[in-house]
């Protein structure tokens, strides 16, 4: 274990921002107020957005050529909030902004993997779109192993990853929104962003990011993780009819997220 010869440090309030992001190579943000019963995320977004748009300002001074993984929700706004305040400090790498989106594949590969009797570790579902409802557009087509779904279950486990968050959120009954799930899926995208830093080969995620595989500029689908962030973005692959309505629907809503983040940054 002597690779864990790290030590972890304590910083508090906005005076010690600059010293916790000074040196860093890989910058984490969950910070934010959680949902509550009857919130959408995009209700979390005046709130949300401030605390992102500050940190971001912190990174572009201090840490510019940081990774940086944005998980504070409105994800679908916040990495464009990010991606605007990097632009007007001149700081801008498409390749090291990555909204995550973990969460949404860790609870697709699990509901899949209940409804095939296997174990998660063992499943990989691709997830791309956005992060809130409609916009998490899993690709029950493409999963590993290779399955075929009839309509009631793809309806089932489409709404169901959709709709995780929603439901935690619920369960908790005002309680907050999914905590420990979150942690285990920042973890695995930090690390595997870690990993990329470090050279290791094929390292692939799903991850919300600057993107041309649609017209909008941000999207999310899988990406290989490597020494400058992302180093390639793939392309949808082959879509059955269900998941082409699912994408037209999802890239409506998107568009509006995104562009509610950019006024953000503007205004």
């Amino acid at each position: 274990l002597e690779f864990l010869d790290f030590q972890v440090r304590g910083f508090l309030g906005p005076q010690q921002l600059e010293d916790a992001l000074t040196g860093m190579d890989l910058v984490v943000i969950p910070a934010g107020v959680p949902r509550k019963p009857g919130m959408t995320r995009d209700d979390l977004f005046n709130i949300n957005a401030g605390i992102v748009k500050t940190l971001c300002e912190g990174i572009a001074k201090c840490c510019p050529k940081a990774i940086v993984n944005i998980i504070s929700n409105p994800v679908n706004s916040t990495v464009p909030i990010a991606a605007e305040v990097f632009k007007m400090a001149g700081t801008f790498d498409p390749r090291r902004l990555l909204g995550v989106t973990m969460l949404d594949v860790v609870r697709a590969n699990t509901f899949v993997a209940e409804v095939l009797g296997l174990d998660p570790r063992e499943v990989d579902v691709p997830v791309v779109g956005g992060h809130a409802g409609v916009t998490i557009l899993p690709l029950l087509s493409q999963i590993k192993p290779p399955c075929s779904f009839t309509p009631v279950e793809t309806e089932y486990l489409t709404s169901r990853i959709q709709n995780g968050g929603t439901e935690v959120v619920e369960a908790k009954a005002g309680a907050g929104s999914a905590t420990l799930s979150m942690a285990y899926a920042a973890v695995k995208f930090a690390d595997a962003c870690l990993h990329g830093l470090r050279g290791d080969a094929a390292i692939i995620q799903c991850a919300f990011v600057f993107s041309q595989v649609t017209e909008l500029p941000f999207f999310a689908s899988k990406v290989r993780l490597g020494r400058s962030g992302v180093e390639e973005i793939f392309p949808l692959g082959p879509l059955n009819e269900y998941e082409r309505t699912g994408l037209e629907k999802a890239k409506k809503e998107l568009a509006t997220s995104i562009q509610k983040g950019v006024g953000f940054v503007k205004k």
